[in-house]
């Protein structure tokens, strides 16, 4: 590609994981001429995140091998990556960012992508415990990792039953950790799954000697030569060489809430991630959205709509006129399990479970609101999967008797209603 004249407009992408390398690069596909510029605070060539929690944690690779581009194909499209470099503040007025050595950048185009940070619980002793660690950097895990397999780190607690927390889990029950999960709330995966899916998985850790404890509302950390003890709200205590925390997410908007732009639960965009600037857009976890299928907005933390977004953002700073119309759709490895979700349960109020007569550990879980299919969860199915999303998009309604049914085939042409 010709080198950038001076002339020709910036666009500046704040953040460079999923959903700002996959723009940059979507960008130059669209046509943009101009430069394109990348900052991420994070000094590692921007790299794949859902492997952390798993291939990542137990495999010997190193980073590289886990890259989202090659080196060489930022120098190809002319693609300028900036890393370890933080930006302190936006001027909106003068269409520039600050960097936080002070200098500047001028921008024609702006896409904040700055997505999620853990969230550390405010616990007494998390600042004094050994080996206390988030999920959620290349750095955080080369370090556990390291520890793991060093032999110097047997007995690990996760703080948390979410999806992470219970990847982790399983990560280092593979390694060959003790691990002992904490869930605050009465089940595992509250938020975001029936009590089915809970039960499912409490049952599956169980089964590979990972002791996975409800109602566990940790209150402090004691820390002495040896060991940590994690202690809880009932006064039970947990030693533990190595403490995981994974109770969830800060979206990362204080720099574009300090700008002035319009924030509710994340930075708000349209159907083409534009914010309330005509000239800066947002894409990835950072940003609240609206999604026409269910007809609200929502903020989503998944690849999938990261990745969709920016191929939106860039089509749209090309004088296109896309709009955002995705199903969002998830995934998770645990053990010999894939889960794959499609679709957003909340707010359903009937749940339908589709078992594999021939397979305990493969069925479906079918969620409806009154007639209307939400979502559905399918573990080592992908029949159900692909089906829910057929049925998800297209808003066919089901004869939930047969999807229940184990004796009617299991095809979309059996499942319509007449």
């Amino acid at each position: 590609m010709s080198q950038i004249l001076k002339h020709q407009k910036t666009c500046v992408v704040i953040g460079a994981s999923h959903a700002g390398v996959n723009f940059a690069f979507a960008l130059r596909r669209e046509g943009w001429e101009g430069a394109i510029i990348l900052f991420d605070a994070d000094p590692e060539l921007p790299y794949h995140r859902p492997p952390l929690s798993k291939a990542y944690l137990t495999g010997d690779d190193e980073i590289d091998k886990n890259l989202l581009k090659s080196a060489e194909s930022y120098q190809r499209d002319n693609i300028a990556l900036k890393l370890g470099v933080s930006v302190s503040r936006i001027d909106r007025k003068e269409k520039k960012i600050v960097l936080h050595d002070g200098s500047i950048q001028a921008y024609d185009k702006l896409v904040i992508a700055t997505g999620a940070r853990p969230i550390m619980p405010v616990i007494p002793g998390t600042t004094t415990a050994r080996n206390l660690f988030p999920l959620r950097t290349a750095a955080h895990v080369s370090e556990i990792r390291a520890r793991i397999k060093s032999g110097s780190v047997t007995k690990v607690v996760v703080i948390g039953g979410g999806y992470i927390g219970l990847e982790t889990a399983a990560s280092l029950r593979k390694l060959g950790a003790d691990v002992t999960v904490l869930e605050r709330e009465e089940r595992i995966l509250s938020r975001v799954t029936a009590p089915e899916m809970s039960v499912f998985f409490q049952r599956l850790h169980a089964q590979h000697q990972v002791d996975v404890l409800t109602s566990k509302n940790v209150v402090s950390i004691e820390t002495n030569s040896e060991f940590n003890e994690v202690v809880c709200a009932d006064g039970d205590r947990f030693k533990a060489d190595m403490i995981i925390v994974g109770v969830g997410i800060h979206v990362n908007m204080e720099i574009a809430k300090k700008a002035g732009l319009s924030i509710k639960d994340g930075i708000q965009v349209d159907a083409s991630a534009r914010t309330n600037d005509e000239h800066i857009y947002a894409i990835g976890d950072c940003t609240f959205h609206y999604n026409p299928h269910y007809n609200r907005f929502i903020r989503l933390e998944s690849v999938q709509n990261a990745v969709d977004q920016a191929k939106v953002a860039a089509a749209a700073i090309c004088d296109k006129q896309p709009i955002y119309n995705s199903i969002p759709w998830f995934w998770s490895d645990q053990y010999d399990i894939k889960l794959q979700m499609v679709g957003l349960s909340q707010g359903y109020n009937q749940v339908l479970v589709r078992k594999d007569p021939e397979n305990e550990k493969s069925f479906s879980v079918w969620y409806f609101k009154d007639d209307s299919l939400l979502a559905v969860d399918a573990i080592n199915n992908a029949k159900a999967y692909v089906y829910g999303t057929k049925f998800i998009k297209s808003g066919e309604k089901l004869d939930k008797s047969k999807l229940s049914d184990l004796s009617v085939e299991f095809k979309p042409t059996n499942l319509v209603s007449e």
